[in-house]
């Protein structure tokens, strides 16, 4: 017998997680993370690259850990690092689910990667989402899809980042991650 799909409301109800692994609701479907230690390293480093580049001079918006950011009714999804230009930073307390970030980071979990470039990119895409970073640990890559402008329906632009290659973004001038300290050991 399959479950029911819960909906959006149903899942932003639920008790948060004791463990503090964040969830995500993907097609109605509870989906926690099980990070891996380079996960979770590759993570911390490119929300403290962010963080170090925003706080570096005003204006420049804010990195925040996973926070639910509704799609639709059947899908909330909690990706590993978010920024918020200046302005969109989520108020405090506990009031979820959180606005549209303008850029959101995947790295690859073994549990829930087929997710991130399957579901979750498309779910990104069709909600507006400007940019997505999928950080594949595996393969030691970032792919980035982006509209080339906000009134683009759809990423028009992809790119496969690899070793040597330099992270960047036209809503972070002046940020750039070398991919090899972003993987290095």
């Amino acid at each position: 017998m399959t479950a029911m799909p819960l909906t959006q409301t149903e899942f932003i109800d639920l008790p948060v997680a004791e463990h503090g692994r964040p969830w995500s609701l993907v097609d109605g479907e509870v989906v926690m993370t099980q990070p891996t230690p380079l996960h979770q390293r590759v993570q911390t480093r490119l929300i403290v690259a962010i963080s170090v580049w925003a706080g570096a001079a005003p204006g420049r918006g804010e990195a925040i850990l996973p926070l639910d950011v509704r799609i639709d009714e059947l899908n909330v999804y909690a990706s590993d690092v978010l920024w918020y230009a200046e302005g969109r930073t989520p108020g405090g307390g506990d009031v979820r689910p959180s606005p549209m970030p303008d850029i959101a980071a995947e790295v690859r979990s073994p549990s829930t990667w087929r997710y991130d470039i399957g579901a979750k990119k498309s779910g990104y895409e069709r909600k507006g989402l400007p940019e997505l970073w999928l950080v594949d640990t595996a393969a030691g890559e970032v792919l980035v899809f982006r509209r080339s402008t906000a009134a683009m329906p759809s990423f028009d632009v992809a790119l496969q980042l690899t070793a040597g290659d330099v992270l960047g973004s036209p809503q972070l001038p002046g940020f750039a991650l070398l991919l090899d300290e972003l993987f290095g050991e």
